[in-house]
């Protein structure tokens, strides 16, 4: 596990604080004593971000990513030292229906984050997130940081393009840049429920219809919040012990699954049943893909400790509770 004294008195930058993923990592970064301060759009009234009650344990700062100025005055007001970029437009059919918004949010969001900390000299360490969605389309699988990543469809090109310019700047301008790479990312509090893991919940839960876009057999790998988190932490760490550059990690399962298998397991773990629609209408989407995490493994010491239907043991009960079911 990480360890939990580093982050004691950090003076943490999270944007996209509010977020699924970002929740989790922001409340543990309280956890460990971290002074942590919240880059966020807007709070939804029922989001997980509430629900902890991070709003009364953090400093919220209200803007864009898209405001260079307000970034800066952000780091000089507040001295940051480390910083999280987890704000984004994450959605894939999201970004199909406004991709001027997904790229201009994902690319020059990533942009000015970097140009401020180019210009303080008080960061210690910068995490960018990334996505195996950068890479795009392979043959050869699993991707490993070798890979070349060239996105085809919006949200894809936008990842693969915040990517290589957080590698660019790492090594031009020898910033302390660490680029996060991940599967797809589960458990409680995603109230996307256009996403296979929390939508199939939510219609268990309900007794509808589940509802798959593609033809089930696409190859996906998921990856525990929790251990998401983990990965975070050990990879800011890690940037300044190892002199990290803009240097890319992948972080996953190494376990890929077909989507229907997926689902029948979310069936088997919550005990519950519904009718299975396959409407194979999905458009834009990568057929399969899935990640190596040797290199984490290997040179960060990092390790996920969920396995997916622990993982999903976990999830069902947030989402049952969160329902009231």
């Amino acid at each position: 596990m990480e360890n939990n004294r580093y982050w004691k008195g950090k003076r943490v930058l999270v944007t996209g604080a509010s977020g699924f993923k970002a929740t989790y990592l922001v409340d543990e970064l309280v956890k460990r004593e971290a002074e942590v301060y919240c880059l966020v759009l807007e709070i939804e009234k029922n989001c997980n971000f509430l629900r902890l009650g991070l709003d009364k344990k953090t400093s919220i700062i209200y803007g864009t990513v898209l405001d260079q100025n307000l970034i800066s005055t952000t780091l000089e007001k507040y001295n940051i030292d480390t910083v999280f970029h987890l704000a984004a437009q994450p959605l894939v059919q999201v970004a199909l229906k406004i991709p001027y918004e997904t790229i201009n949010t994902n690319v020059i969001g990533t942009l000015n984050i970097l140009e401020a900390c180019r210009n303080n000299k008080n960061i210690k360490r910068i995490v960018i997130a990334s996505s195996d969605k950068a890479y795009g389309s392979n043959k050869n699988l699993p991707y490993d940081e070798t890979s070349p990543l060239h996105g085809e469809y919006p949200y894809d090109v936008s990842k693969s393009c915040a990517d290589l310019i957080a590698q660019s700047y790492g090594k031009t301008y020898n910033m302390p840049i660490g680029i996060y790479r991940s599967s797809n990312i589960y458990g409680g509090g995603d109230l996307n429920f256009d996403r296979i893991i929390p939508g199939t919940i939510k219609n268990l839960l309900f007794n509808e219809p589940i509802l798959i876009r593609s033809d089930g057999q696409f190859i996906r790998e998921f990856l525990y919040v929790k251990d998401s988190v983990n990965a975070y932490l050990t990879l800011a760490r890690r940037i300044e012990e190892l002199g990290l550059k803009g240097d890319d990690f992948n972080f996953g399962t190494d376990k890929p699954i077909k989507i229907i298998e997926l689902v029948n397991m979310i069936k088997r773990v919550s005990g519950m049943d519904s009718e299975i629609k396959i409407l194979n209408t999905v458009k834009a989407e990568i057929k399969d893909q899935y990640l190596s995490s040797k290199k984490a493994r290997e040179e960060l010491s990092w390790s996920n400790d969920y396995e997916l239907e622990e993982g999903l043991k976990e999830t069902f009960k947030w989402y049952k509770e969160y329902f009231g079911k």
